[in-house]
């Protein structure tokens, strides 16, 4: 359970030591391929446990990481009031692999992870600029989350227009350039290549997802450029017919918000924090789906969702049986180790229903001026419900 931690600590030593090329920090896993971010974060934590030697301190921050995780997804969930409480159970106590991640393992995608989700709490608050703030620094820990960015840009273009969400990006764009500056200034090019290294080629015996392929396909460009393709694909027709009104041109987003048509009949509070939710967690599942390589470390990538892609939609009693039973076989193929023929393809089958249910039971949102959330909910009128 100690590779990876020792690997961090061994990649953010070099730095401690005065190390500015990106391309001499290593660890006994091979070169460092995180950004910036990562590096400051790990570096505290260097410091904290003596140098990496604690390691059982560092699981004390994890555990208390996970909680923050908990507390910060609870909070999306409540905001929105979508899912069953009973579902709450599952997401604390039913899963190992997401305990192993967090707490045995001590990956530095639980860290994006969180981050992220407190940048979801401020979009849900209209802290857009804060919000920016945090998603770019949660990127800078791992590019996983630029997975989120689809819907990220789509929420902004809705919610600012063109003009507006400029200022937005920027915001983005500065931190990683902040973050990466020491970097920058002795080897831009080392530090770029290694930091956002779409290209990277994943090893066959970690996937996941993919187990049920021959390894010469599964490390193929082919296979890889077709992914890609699969992923815009489903990101345009998501944007275009399921986050999007159909009656309306999808480039009226580029319009200024107080010149476009309002939205009929009017949308209460509770509707636009879900929208904001479902198109940021749909834009990651899509990307999921479409993935070169899921590691077992990637489960928390998306775990914390699932309960809310599966019960967005309308539920009527049976159907609640259903979709916690595909929670547990996407637990189930994720705890099978070695990955088999049958857990691969058992995943991508409820990946799958998942996207059939997202395509079926949910509908365009109109778009319009998204007004300042209230905690209490508008009521809405019998029309409307």
């Amino acid at each position: 359970t100690e590779i990876d931690w020792k690997a961090y600590m061994q990649e953010v030593e070099g730095f401690a030591n005065g190390t500015l090329d990106y391309t001499q920090l290593k660890g006994d896993t091979g070169p460092l391929v995180y950004p910036a971010g990562f590096v400051y974060i790990f570096l505290g934590l260097y410091h904290a446990t003596g140098r990496g030697s604690d390691i059982r301190l560092a699981q004390y921050l994890f555990a208390g990481l996970y909680l923050l995780n908990l507390l910060l997804v609870f909070r999306i969930y409540c905001r929105t009031n979508k899912v069953p409480p009973y579902v709450f159970f599952f997401m604390c106590c039913a899963s190992y692999r997401i305990h192993s991640i967090f707490v045995l393992r001590l990956f530095n995608d639980p860290v994006a992870m969180a981050i992220l989700f407190l940048a979801i709490n401020l979009f849900l608050e209209e802290h857009w600029s804060w919000g920016c703030l945090l998603f770019s620094l949660a990127v800078s820990v791992k590019m996983n989350i630029l997975l989120f960015a689809p819907g990220l840009l789509f929420l902004l273009l809705q919610r600012f227009g063109l003009l507006g969400c400029i200022p937005k990006l920027c915001i983005c764009a500065l931190l990683q350039v902040i973050l990466g500056l020491p970097f920058l200034l002795v080897n831009p090019i080392g530090y770029l290549t290694r930091s956002f290294d779409l290209g990277r080629q994943f090893q066959f015996k970690w996937t996941v997802n993919w187990r049920f392929l021959p390894e010469e396909v599964f490390q193929n460009r082919v296979f890889h450029a077709a992914l890609l393709l699969a992923h815009l694909a489903g990101l345009g027709l998501f944007a275009l017919h399921r986050w999007h009104s159909s009656k309306e041109n999808i480039l009226t987003l580029l319009k200024d918000p107080a010149k476009r048509k309002p939205a009929s009949p009017r949308l209460t509070v509770n509707n636009i924090l879900a929208w904001i939710v479902f198109i940021l967690f749909s834009s990651n599942f899509l990307g999921v789906c479409c993935s070169r390589s899921l590691h077992y470390q990637f489960y928390v990538w998306y775990f914390h969702t699932l309960p809310y892609l599966l019960w967005c939609t309308p539920t009527t009693k049976l159907a609640h049986m259903p979709k916690v039973l595909l929670l547990g076989v996407i637990e189930l193929c994720w705890n099978t180790y070695p990955s088999t023929v049958c857990s691969s393809l058992a995943l991508h089958i409820c990946h799958g229903l998942i996207l059939l249910q997202l395509w079926y039971g949910t509908a365009p949102m109109p778009v319009s001026h998204t007004p300042p959330p209230s905690r209490k909910p508008t009521a809405l009128s019998k029309k409307a419900q």
